[in-house]
């Protein structure tokens, strides 16, 4: 059983390699696992938001998970995002995710309905005792447009089967707040790949990151020297990522990011509805950065 204890490092979210007939390319997805495990990371997290989960049929979400396993074959925890709106999809979701083997469920916060905050704990803890794997909060205000106050997240942190949460809030004072009320069984985790070395050093216990699927070992090196203490050598190694960041991140993720993965061996580029590939010419601009950043954590690896 996934606990918060296991919560601790790198954990890329995955895009999803597919088709251009929109189905999962189970080659790339093998690619692109093998690239990852060998470059160090501590578990992956697929079919969150970089991974399409809102396009993707259900049941290539299903195949996803199952494929993220195999793939992983035991070497870090698989962490399934489940982005449903409401309680009974989210709920069968995570269930069909379970049995395919998942080790956790990363679960959004409800967003349409607009609800309280009693809602939105109510909501975490019926779906936390309904799930048959150990559950992580995701909050994500800029997509969702809900916060979750940290006394929520202090209370919600409590539950048993509630390990953990991946912050995208931009607030650094939210974080701080929440940080400091949180369950000691309870592992935080940054979200952003632009604030990761300060959510380190305020007490993140690690991070699911974006591009650590493009450069894992860059990502890695933060982490090692960041929670080392040496927290201004690992703000200079993000500073070097901010070019590659700032592309990455220019259209909606993870379209520049799939236009450029074929030079780490996986070649995917395709894009579900309504997502499309980005410009040319961002594209041709990230793989220049890219392929400097690469080439400068492959020495250092």
């Amino acid at each position: 059983m996934l606990t918060a204890s296991r919560l601790r490092g790198l954990f890329p979210a995955i895009p999803t390699p597919v088709k251009a007939d929109d189905t999962i390319d189970a080659a790339a997805v093998s690619a692109l696992f093998a690239w990852l495990t060998k470059q160090g990371i501590d578990g992956v997290v697929p079919l969150g938001g970089t991974g399409e989960y809102g396009a993707l049929a259900r049941s290539e979400r299903i195949r996803m998970a199952g494929l993220s396993v195999k793939a992983m074959n035991g070497k870090g925890p698989v962490i399934a995002g489940v982005l449903d709106a409401g309680s009974h999809d989210a709920l069968q979701a995570g269930r069909e995710f379970a049995a395919e083997g998942v080790d956790g469920l990363l679960v959004l916060t409800p967003y349409y309905t607009n609800p309280t905050q009693i809602g939105i704990r109510d909501y975490f803890l019926r779906y936390a005792d309904a799930s048959p794997v150990p559950v992580l909060i995701y909050e994500i205000p800029y997509r969702t447009r809900i916060a979750i106050e940290p006394r929520i997240l202090h209370e919600l942190s409590r539950h048993p089967n509630i390990i953990g949460m991946k912050a995208c809030n931009l607030d650094m004072y939210h974080f701080l707040q929440v940080v400091a009320g949180v369950d000691e069984n309870f592992a935080v985790l940054s979200g952003e790949d632009s604030l990761f070395p300060l959510h380190l050093a305020a007490g993140a216990k690690g991070g699911i990151i974006v591009t650590a699927c493009l450069l894992p070992r860059a990502w890695r090196q933060i982490f090692e020297t960041a929670v080392a203490g040496r927290t201004a050598e690992a703000l200079n190694l993000h500073r070097r990522l901010i070019p590659l960041m700032n592309m990455a991140f220019a259209e909606t993720n993870p379209g520049p990011m799939k236009a450029v993965m074929d030079l780490i061996g996986v070649d995917a580029p395709h894009m579900l509805a309504p997502l499309v590939q980005p410009a040319q010419g961002l594209a041709s601009a990230l793989r220049v950065e890219f392929g400097k950043q690469l080439a400068i954590s492959e020495d250092v690896g």
